[in-house]
């Protein structure tokens, strides 16, 4: 599915855009996020993710500058804004910093075609940064109003699963959750610094990083028949491997994302939904 060479636009509200404001409002982000957000000097957008003590991951989120020095919003296309909130008022004790949730005043739009994002951006309105849906050149646009494309071809939802579905890229918590390390899921590459010094959760990802190693991954996976509500259990000869944790309906049969346990996992065959019953599922990476 090429759907990036063409103007298309994919319609979507945010499950979270909260304002975190504050004179202390960068250090605190700084010591709660695992990416570096000094890159935002040169960056639109950096994401990263909200971990627990254990290293777990509990959110994910794009933080972006907003219109005052001290001012920042932390916006995420999956993760529940009341979750991000809990977790980051957890932790605020003498900071200057206050956390609004303003998720229901927001509108997105997934823009794509260079013609389209160009016009767009030539409005001068709301927020614009690159988008994580697995659509080369896709950019997002936040504005606080509904938003309308006359001429313009609509995705539908389904086909913005499959494009980050191909693209492995884990959607949070549903792929990868509180259960989970974000190296479990591939996302130690784009959304955690290993350089930026102390955050929490910092510990664990030094660990896995000197280590190497995690007992468990997301994969790309496709099997036949209609797909199966989600998450369900996924077997080998007859032994629990894993969880296929999200589908989406492609021209033949289905695409999703499992999450493998590799000490029991083989390669060279194929997976079940059942203990009994006949494999229908390959892992494609």
């Amino acid at each position: 599915m090429t759907i990036s060479n063409s103007p298309s636009v994919y319609f979507w509200r945010p499950a979270a855009w909260l304002r975190v404001s504050g004179p202390d409002a960068f250090s605190f982000l700084q010591g709660q996020f695992t990416n570096d957000l000094a890159r935002l000097k040169t960056d639109g957008a950096v994401c990263g993710l909200w971990l627990n003590q254990k290293g777990r991951v509990l959110a994910d989120s794009f933080v972006l500058r907003g219109a005052a020095e001290d001012q920042f919003w932390a916006g995420s296309y999956f993760s529940p804004a009341a979750l991000i909130r809990e977790r980051l008022e957890s932790y605020l004790i003498a900071d200057d910093v206050v956390v609004a949730d303003e998720t229901a005043d927001w509108w997105g739009a997934t823009i794509m075609g260079k013609d389209l994002v160009a016009r767009t951006r030539a409005e001068g309105t709301g927020l614009m940064f690159p988008g994580r849906r697995g659509i080369d050149g896709a950019v997002e646009w936040l504005v606080q109003r509904p938003i309308e494309f006359a001429g313009v071809r609509t995705l539908d939802r389904v086909e913005m699963e499959l494009a980050r579905i191909r693209a492995a890229i884990p959607a949070v918590p549903a792929d990868i959750g509180p259960g989970e390390l974000p190296n479990e899921g591939g996302l130690e590459t784009d959304a955690i610094s290993y350089t930026k010094g102390c955050y929490l959760g910092q510990e664990v990802m030094a660990r896995l990083k000197a280590m190497g190693q995690v007992r468990r991954r997301l994969r790309r996976v496709a099997g036949t028949g209609a797909p199966p509500e989600c998450p369900a259990k996924l077997f080998q000869g007859g032994q629990p491997v894993g969880e296929l944790r999200s589908v989406a309906t492609g021209d033949s049969g289905y695409v999703g994302l499992a999450l493998l346990t590799l000490l029991h996992w083989r390669r060279d065959a194929p997976l079940s939904l059942a203990p009994d019953a006949e494999p229908v599922i390959n892992v494609t990476d």
